[in-house]
């Protein structure tokens, strides 16, 4: 798999993608990223990229001939093109693993106060938004849409279960978890933890998981079997 970005500021890309966990799965060819400067396709010889709204209005967006020729010379035949914009349908762990089996997509950084609509029209498959916020760019967004899908490839986290059992993957946030020492600052380990009891573990997971969503994103729960289960587990551990 392959992501690349067009962005006006490659230094961000690069600095995110060559550390951490993303920075050794490229390292391990796991999956390949790259980008394309937007100015580097501006016939500007002041290299500017932007220009005024037709019609008025506050702000500047990006033109349309430097992000065509971007495009075309990036994009291939099994491309995915995404423009991160506050217009978008809403991330989630979900849209992540369906991304996660594309072989190439290509990123939009927009910047100012978006891009020309020609380019959305032309070439755009999908608008996504990270949230219902406005940031001042769209490399942040860029970087966390290849770490939210770049993980869920094969080989790039340390065990395959990692990617499962965690927040969002089930439709449930992620149930509390402990290290060592068993006791610090008087504060201690659950003591079903300790017990080796497998089964009594992952029901009290379980139950943690659910309650955890239910208090802080109770509009993720749709099957309304797991509020039965809740019942169920909340007498066995409340």
């Amino acid at each position: 798999m392959r992501f690349d970005v067009v962005t006006l500021f490659p230094e961000l890309i690069d600095v995110y993608t060559t550390n951490g966990i993303i920075g050794r799965a490229v390292e391990n060819g796991l999956f390949e990223i790259g980008y394309a400067n937007l100015r580097d396709y501006s016939e500007d010889k002041h290299k500017k990229v932007d220009d005024y709204p037709y019609g008025g209005g506050p702000g500047m967006l990006i033109k349309p001939e430097p992000m065509f020729k971007a495009l075309d010379a990036i994009k291939k035949d099994n491309s995915y093109i995404i423009y991160l914009s506050p217009k978008g349908s809403l991330f989630n762990q979900n849209k992540a693993r369906e991304l996660s089996g594309k072989e190439h997509i290509v990123f939009i950084a927009g910047h100012y106060e978006g891009i020309d609509q020609r380019i959305i029209d032309k070439y755009v498959d999908e608008e996504i938004s990270m949230g219902d916020y406005v940031l001042t760019s769209g490399e942040l967004p860029a970087l966390m849409l290849i770490d939210a899908v770049g993980r869920l490839l094969p080989g790039v986290l340390g065990s395959d279960e990692s990617s499962v059992e965690e927040s969002h993957s089930g439709n449930l946030l992620e149930y509390p978890q402990y290290t060592r020492p068993e006791k610090y600052m008087d504060m201690e380990v659950p003591e079903i933890l300790l017990s080796g009891h497998h089964k009594n573990i992952e029901e009290w997971r379980l139950y943690k998981a659910i309650e955890i969503t239910l208090k802080r994103r109770p509009d993720m729960i749709r099957d309304s079997g797991i509020i039965e289960k809740y019942n169920k587990l909340s007498l066995k551990f409340k």
